[in-house]
């Protein structure tokens, strides 16, 4: 399912909600367009490579996407980079720590020229130019990746902040309207792939100081008010989770 998050005429921020079945992880995708330009957020793997390519053909051509941007380096996030390098005249940003890796990404033949299609981006984040509007690459490390990446769009006032907030729900085009039923669904994840609740309070202590209208994650609802994405981050700011929780009966021989 195609959902429109934003739309003035000029800037339009586009989720693709379902192209993942079965029993592969539901995912979502994103595409941002600026006076005709485009830039997609994690675009998955093989599962969704052609599903997502049609879905952006039937709207506009595949030849005006500018970028690639990857929150971070799991399959389910750039899998299908090779396809999207060899049939369109992309870049891809990522994080610095992680570009080294991409050519194991890409077949022998397409490493040629990669280093001069990706950008990496420095620990502290960096703007990125798409048409006649930046789009703000922001840290995010440990949540989960060592080198996280999300995504802020200044115009639309979306927050595209890869796993954190993502969530187990069978439809993820509807935002989040109770947050208290909804935290069961939010809930494990969080405690298993975040690192610890020092990194998920500072990185809550940053997006409270940003101009942030809806808060979409790369799985399941997104937030959308200023309301419920404040009652996320509260939640989140005092969570514990990853190394939080270890005790040494989780380091044992089997």
């Amino acid at each position: 399912m195609a959902v429109e998050l934003y739309n003035d005429g000029n800037h339009i921020c586009m989720a693709f909600t379902t192209l993942v079945s079965g029993e592969a992880v539901q995912s979502n995708q994103f595409l941002i367009v600026n006076n005709g330009r485009q830039a997609l957020i994690d675009p998955g793997g093989y599962l969704t490579y052609t599903p997502l390519s049609v879905a952006i053909s039937k709207r506009s051509s595949l030849q005006s996407l500018d970028l690639i941007l990857a929150s971070h380096q799991d399959p389910d996030i750039i899998a299908s980079l090779d396809r999207w390098l060899l049939y369109t005249n992309c870049n891809v940003v990522c994080s610095r720590l992680w570009a080294r890796f991409l050519p194991h990404l890409v077949p022998g033949y397409q490493n040629k020229n990669l280093d001069e299609r990706i950008i990496p981006v420095p620990d502290r984040g960096q703007d990125i130019p798409l048409g006649n509007c930046i789009i703000k690459a922001v840290p995010a490390h440990f949540l989960h990746s060592v080198g996280n990446l999300q995504f802020y769009d200044p115009i639309s006032k979306i927050l595209f902040s890869g796993d954190m907030g993502a969530s187990d729900v069978d439809d993820a085009s509807q935002p989040v309207e109770d947050f208290d039923s909804h935290v069961q669904h939010m809930q494990g994840f969080h405690q298993r792939y975040m690192v610890s609740n020092r990194a998920c309070r500072l990185w809550a202590n940053m997006v409270r100081n940003m101009d942030v209208e809806m808060l979409v994650p790369q799985h399941g609802r997104p937030f959308v008010g200023r309301a419920m994405i404040h009652r996320f981050l509260d939640w989140i700011s005092t969570l514990e989770c990853g190394v939080d929780r270890l005790t040494q009966a989780d380091y044992q021989l089997p």
